[in-house]
């Protein structure tokens, strides 16, 4: 089924992005949209985009709004036009960066996700998506505190909508995304030294493309209020420094701040209201997971989720091994 696309305008938010690029070159490949916006502050990367071969095709479809989600006014305005669906990926998401400049975080993630909400509200919006991170899960830095609270108001969102729904999907660091630590290790490889915080840390990986088809799932099957997880394989930062530097001698320089260990995306005290559909976990809103979980039985089979789970990079079943993210590399970031 292709209904909750084909025919559809939708929006999305930090769309020249890594994930926003994505997503909109494979929902114009997939589906028929009516309209796609691309939302977002940088002149020069839609202006990259807009003549890009990838995009410079689909400019009947495409349109371009220069703004930023701090202004509710030009995201009201940018929705008048008759948008169905938001996707929401504009976000400030460097830790350290965020550690250091703490309020602009506060003002991008959360209120900036508030103005998102509000405009949806009062326009003719019936679908929106969030993107949030497993750093919102037990947050011990700013930008994983400031993806909670976003997480907060998206599934509150429902508790005052007439017509839209608010769903939020929520995975772990895509592989190969600017910032992280596979492309500064294959940016550095040859200096024959690999910095590396802890030799215990685990992340979880999934790539571009895993994420974007978790975004059309809950597009298309998302009742109100949840926020999906993937299960998705974890791996060693050790592992990751072996199967792009194998020679290279390894640096143990202490975590960063804001920094864990190990990554979680559902907390111990977030499964009681959780259920486990398969491919997925979704934790249900408090206020309706009674009403929820039964649709989800129901609908998908679910169940509950045993006391004292939790899910976490560290203790996850699914590991990748030196060649399985060698493999993966070379299939996502061509090196």
């Amino acid at each position: 089924m292709t209904d909750h696309i084909d025919g559809k305008s939708i929006m999305v938010t930090g769309g020249t992005g890594s994930f926003g690029q994505r997503f909109i070159q494979k929902i114009l490949m997939r589906y028929k949209p009516l309209k796609v916006i691309v939302y977002s502050r940088d002149e020069l990367k839609q202006f990259n985009m807009q003549n890009s071969d990838v995009f410079s095709k689909y400019e009947e479809t495409l349109r371009y709004f220069i703004g930023d989600i701090r202004d509710r006014d030009r995201l009201e305005l940018a929705l008048s036009s008759g948008v169905d669906i938001i996707i929401h990926a504009a976000a400030l998401k460097h830790v350290p960066a965020i550690e250091y400049n703490p309020f602009e975080a506060v003002k991008t993630n959360i209120i900036g996700s508030q103005n998102v909400i509000e405009a949806a509200l009062r326009t003719n919006v019936s679908r929106v998506v969030a993107l949030s991170t497993d750093k919102a899960s037990s947050p011990i830095n700013l930008y994983g505190a400031t993806k909670l609270a976003a997480d907060k108001l998206f599934v509150s969102a429902n508790n005052y909508s007439m017509k839209a729904i608010f769903s939020v999907v929520r995975y772990g660091n895509v592989m190969g995304s600017r910032g992280s630590v596979i492309p500064f290790f294959l940016k550095i490889k040859d200096k024959g030294v690999l910095p590396i915080t802890d030799k215990a840390m685990t992340r979880f990986n999934i790539t571009l493309d895993e994420g974007i088809d978790i975004v059309l799932w809950t597009l298309k099957n998302m009742l109100g209020g949840e926020i999906v997880i993937p299960k998705i394989p974890s791996y060693r930062i050790l592992d990751i420094a072996d199967a792009i530097a194998p020679e290279a001698k390894k640096e143990f320089i202490g975590l960063r701040p804001g920094e864990k260990i190990h990554e979680e995306m559902l907390s111990e005290g977030d499964a009681p209201s959780a259920v486990d559909i398969g491919a997925y976990y979704v934790i249900l809103p408090s206020t309706l997971s009674k009403t929820l979980r039964l649709k989800y039985i129901n609908d998908y089979g679910a169940h509950v989720l045993p006391p004292g789970f939790s899910y976490n990079s560290g203790t996850n079943q699914w590991f990748l091994n030196v060649e399985d993210l060698k493999k993966l590399m070379t299939e996502n970031i061509g090196n």
